[in-house]
């Protein structure tokens, strides 16, 4: 099984951007989007209508921020909207999905801002998901925007960073307690020599400099280790200023 996961940065403008040939070339078994900016009727029909897939959006109760949607050839068993925590779920950042075999979530956490006015709400969402997820710690993934650089491997320029919002200290030890609980990142694990971006600043050219951030993760429980085939970065595909990370089951 191919799970895909991708932050788009406005669902519109990456359907204008080849979205669909994407889809229809990568050919996920399942596709998390973040970031869609969109209500449902606002979602491009031959989107919303995706040949052999079922799917579910949750945006933001504000027009045209934050949002998540996640299209599935093989129907959830349930989807939850949220995880009950108004703050996040007015924002649409985590839809639930669970499968016969597994649970999915699809997750995009704040930024919390340069100036870190929002780094206490966005580690208040990774608690809230930290004490969902201790419930069912088997057989679980997470994908999505997770909005911190793990470590120096995950970040062109660590040293002019240290102090910045999304690798503060905090944050990355809050990530690191996340993994604690009983998670792997599949990247890191079957690449653990390499150093690659998901994510690049519009300004100063940073894409086509490669100065970016690795920000975006397919975090699985640890029991299903065994399970895992590949875990790829697809930085060459276009339409956002992130890109599109896939992992193989």
């Amino acid at each position: 099984m191919k799970i895909s996961s991708w932050n788009v940065n406005g669902i519109r403008s990456a359907y204008s951007k080849g979205l669909m040939d994407w889809l229809l070339e990568e050919n996920p078994d399942i596709i998390c989007f973040q970031e869609i900016k969109a209500d449902y009727e606002d979602v491009p029909i031959k989107l919303r209508n995706a040949k052999d897939y079922l799917t579910y959006w949750f945006p933001a109760k504000k027009k045209g921020y934050a949002g998540t949607a996640v299209l599935t050839k093989e129907e959830p068993e349930k989807v939850i909207y949220g995880i009950g925590v108004k703050e996040f779920d007015d924002e649409g950042r985590i839809i639930q999905l669970k499968f016969k075999n597994f649970t999915l979530i699809n997750a995009y956490f704040p930024h919390g801002r340069r100036d870190k006015s929002k780094l206490g709400f966005k580690l208040r969402m990774y608690k809230a998901i930290m004490d969902k997820v201790k419930e069912t710690k088997t057989s679980l993934i997470i994908i999505g925007d997770f909005n911190i650089a793990r470590t120096e491997m995950d970040l062109a320029n660590p040293k002019n960073n240290k102090n910045n919002i999304m690798f503060t200290e905090e944050e990355r030890n809050t990530l690191a307690e996340f993994l604690n609980i009983g998670f792997t990142d599949t990247y890191r694990s079957l690449n653990p020599g390499t150093k690659k971006f998901t994510w690049w600043p519009f300004a100063f050219s940073a894409r086509e400099r490669n100065i970016g951030w690795r920000i975006d993760y397919a975090l699985i429980s640890n029991d299903l280790k065994d399970e895992l085939k590949s875990a790829e970065i697809h930085s060459e595909t276009i339409g956002s200023d992130h890109c599109p990370i896939s992992i193989t089951l």
